[in-house]
């Protein structure tokens, strides 16, 4: 007898496709395909000693305060008087996608449970569920009218007839879609569907024109998870710190789940400095920053030939969908083409999505800073002109 690995490995492990980064394509050149804030950090490298040869606080009360009080600072909701976040009502991950495993693990009972996602949504929540050998139910966004916005009424059917279904994940801001999800549809759900939970992932969420976030209504209604970051608004990718806000039973369940030492010092030294007086208006001015030139880059390659006149989806994040065009179809051959002459000739990587559901011929791209988004604009048009001549 021989060996044989796939014998060993559960089948959904073996047969994993891994997700698949930005990273994996192109390092190099004007990086405008991972959603990344192109400022940088909104604090400095730390000059504080770090303790190494000591544990870190497995608790990380200060910045769950600090995390807690800002989002309570910000909330929409204070004409209903609801009881204010705090650290009891956070938990937190190595980034996002630890907080998105958390859930699924906490909740799902593998071989049996389902989670549900709206699609075009973020990739992590199937590799996630494949991992714990959950199912995945998809429900797809409302396209035809280019909201990106939930069809609520469906979504809730199909919750409601699927009593396997533990976990709904709604991305809002969405990505690749770049749409805030209207809060009272959200509302709508967390009222009507109480056999699981409701993860909200907003990871864009200082970027919305409009509205803001969920998190505050946490205390509201205790099957609501609203995840977030510090690698978008604040700069702050390298560190891998994500924040899930929850009820305080919830969150008990979570900080229990959790590895004890998840945050290193050092990732936790730069997380509070990161939410100081002086830092968060960093954040906002370099939001508005990108907010300006996002602005100027729709307006820019929307006036080309070839691309579709107005974005694909929402303007809510630090990103932007267009769609590139042949005869007034979007055209995946031609998108492709120009994100890979784009990344090998002119040095501008973007990202093609084509292949997401309502997305043919859709290239998402970051705002970057306004000398590279003056390169993207001139190779975007030459490298087009190029291939559609």
């Amino acid at each position: 007898m021989t060996f044989d690995l796939s014998k060993i490995v559960r089948p959904k492990i073996f047969n994993l496709e891994p997700y698949r980064c930005a990273r994996d394509d192109f390092t190099e050149g004007i990086l405008l395909d991972a959603n990344e804030n192109p400022h940088g950090p909104v604090v400095e490298d730390s000059d504080k000693e770090f303790v190494l040869n000591r544990y870190p606080d497995p608790h990380q009360l200060e910045f769950k305060t600090k995390m807690s009080d800002l989002r309570n600072s910000q909330s929409l909701f204070k004409d209903q008087k609801l009881a204010p976040l705090s650290a009891d009502n956070l938990c937190l991950g190595v980034g996002s996608d630890e907080s998105i495993d958390a859930l699924i693990r906490a909740c799902c009972v593998p071989g049996k449970d389902k989670i549900m996602i709206v699609t075009p949504t973020y990739g992590m929540y199937s590799i996630c569920a494949n991992i714990n050998d959950v199912e995945i139910t998809e429900v797809p966004l409302i396209v035809e009218d280019n909201s990106f916005q939930m069809n609520t009424d469906k979504v809730l059917e199909t919750l409601q007839g699927d009593s396997t279904i533990k976990i709904i994940f709604i991305t809002s801001p969405g990505n690749p879609t770049g749409a805030l999800i209207d809060i009272a549809s959200i509302e709508k759900i967390l009222s009507q569907w109480q056999s699981g939970i409701v993860a909200v992932d907003e990871a864009y969420v200082d970027f919305c024109s409009t509205g803001g976030s969920a998190a505050p209504l946490a205390n509201k209604y205790p099957n609501l998870a609203v995840l977030q970051t510090l690698s978008k608004s604040f700069g702050l990718a390298g560190v891998r710190l994500g924040v899930t806000f929850t009820s305080k039973e919830l969150s008990r369940v979570l900080n229990a789940m959790k590895a004890p030492y998840n945050i290193s010092s050092m990732a936790s030294n730069l997380a509070v400095k990161a939410l100081s007086p002086e830092s968060v208006q960093t954040m906002k001015k370099n939001v508005q920053d990108i907010l300006e030139e996002r602005k100027r880059v729709l307006k820019a390659l929307t006036s080309m030939d070839n691309v579709q006149d107005t974005q694909v989806g929402g303007l809510d994040a630090n990103f932007i969908m267009v769609r590139i065009t042949d005869g007034g179809k979007g055209n995946n051959e031609l998108a492709k083409t120009l994100y890979y002459k784009l990344a090998t000739e002119s040095g501008v990587v973007v990202r093609f999505r084509g292949t997401e559901y309502g997305c043919t011929g859709c290239l998402r791209i970051t705002v970057g800073t306004h000398d590279e988004n003056t390169k993207l604009i001139k190779e975007f048009e030459s490298k087009l002109k190029e291939l559609t001549a």
